[in-house]
């Protein structure tokens, strides 16, 4: 998208990106934004407008925030806000256009995964000081998230959601297969075997997958990290200098995900499908083309909806046997200020109040997220749904992908590697080997 181009009609200050484009699973976690202006301190100057680009293009997020959030808080703090709403694919392009031309905004959205790239470019403020001055009971209620937003223990992200993927299954699947719905599969060996039962086949085609995990590009690298963290390994070394994950807990975790749709007691069918970004009437559960799948938590609310006579029921994170329970997730897409800003302070303000617990729970509550705080266990949003409730029990379970330069490019060629270990290319060995040096030098060389 052009940012300059023309407004849509109008939405209070409200500019749209141009071009759509499909948003996934984790991307349907997005975010609102806003940026600089006047500080609430008075040290910003005279300006009191915030200009502000938020990724996605959800109309729900976007009517939420134009309409309630946005002319809410200029009230209050008598700022003019503008907002840009840039598609998830083009909003590293854009920012990247936009920091060259010196036209970037006060504030923007990202997810975490990039922040430490912005970091290394001087791109953004460092934030410690202004988390520090929050009251400690705000720090205790954001902890669970604020670790997702840091890089080398520095805050530079702000998250407004917790994101995650766990396993939704369908309990009368359960029933009809022997199943104890009651009791679902603690670890991925129970799930692994559970799923066996609940396979069903025409001949050697599955006709029902008992249970489905993401395997299109970039969510086979979620999937794997998620296995991956369930058998106690890790992607990088703690220094973030090398890779972890061409272990022998990553070829277990790469041997379980290539097992699942190969050999004699595959469970998964239609390999590299993106069931994850089907509308919810046509996701696998509740066409009965599945009775397990992985999912985030906005998709498991829209299947519910679709299917409100299905009993579908969410589990706890797996682990391997022995392991620790851990799951693909944590820190959702948050807020970042621009270190030219010259409204870092209003800035700041908007950021705080995006995270209050009213307009924190409001926000999460109209876009389908995870709660940010801890304390919206007790609102109505969570206590209403089992589904929420349980991502926010589980949350101390969800781990992401570390915030290291140069994450980006270490993700695809794992991806690219991964893809061909799934398709019986290369062993999980030679796979992780591989893409374990490419990561190094990428990683070598950023740091």
């Amino acid at each position: 998208m052009d940012v300059h181009s023309p407004r849509i009609p109008r939405r209070r200050h409200v500019r749209r990106a141009t071009t759509l484009v499909a948003l996934g699973a984790v991307a349907a976690l997005t975010l609102s934004a806003c940026a600089a202006g006047d500080g609430g301190s008075g040290d910003d100057g005279g300006d009191k407008t915030l200009s502000v680009w938020l990724p996605g293009t959800n109309q729900t997020e976007i009517d939420l925030v134009t309409d309630t959030i946005v002319p809410a808080f200029e009230k209050e703090s008598g700022a003019d806000v503008e907002v840009t709403f840039v598609d998830w694919g083009d909003i590293s392009t854009k920012l990247n256009s936009a920091f060259a031309a010196g036209t970037a905004p006060d504030v923007f959205g990202h997810g975490p995964a990039a922040t430490a790239d912005f970091v290394a470019n001087d791109r953004i403020l460092d934030l410690d000081d202004r988390v520090a001055a929050m009251s400690a009971d705000d720090r205790d209620d954001l902890a669970a998230a604020l670790p997702g937003g840091q890089v080398d223990g520095v805050q530079y992200l702000m998250p407004l959601s917790l994101q995650g993927y766990l396993v939704m299954y369908d309990a009368d699947a359960f029933t009809a297969a022997g199943l104890d719905p009651d009791a679902p599969p603690a670890t991925w060996e129970e799930l692994k075997t559970a799923a066996e039962a609940l396979t069903e086949r025409d001949g050697q085609t599955i006709t029902r997958s008992g249970f489905l995990a993401p395997s299109q590009a970039i969510a086979r690298q979620q999937s794997f990290a998620t296995f991956l963290f369930g058998a106690g390994g890790e992607l990088v070394n703690e220094e973030g200098t090398e890779a972890a994950f061409a272990s022998k807990e990553g070829v277990d975790a790469l041997d379980f995900f290539t097992g699942l749709y190969s050999g004699d007691t595959a469970v998964s069918a239609n390999l590299g499908e993106d069931y994850l970004n089907a509308p919810a009437a046509q996701q696998p559960l509740v066409q009965g083309s599945a009775a397990m799948t992985i999912q985030a938590a906005p998709m498991m609310q829209q299947i519910v909806d679709a299917a409100p006579d299905r009993d579908l029921r969410v589990m706890p994170a797996l682990s391997f046997e022995g392991g620790d329970p851990a799951a693909f997730g944590g820190a959702g897409p948050g807020l970042m200020i621009n270190a030219d800003s010259k409204s870092p302070d209003l800035a700041w303000d908007f950021i705080e109040y995006m995270l209050s617990p009213e307009v924190s729970t409001e926000y999460t509550q109209g876009t389908g997220a995870i709660p940010v705080r801890a304390s919206a266990a007790d609102s109505d949003y969570a206590k209403n749904s089992p589904i929420i409730t349980t991502f926010l029990e589980q949350s101390e379970h969800l781990k992401a992908n570390p915030n290291v330069v140069g994450w980006v490019q270490v993700r695809d060629a794992l991806d690219k590697e991964l893809e061909r270990a799934l398709n019986g290319v290369a062993s999980s060995q030679e796979a992780l080997d591989a893409a374990a040096a490419e990561a190094d030098k990428i990683l070598g060389a950023n740091g």
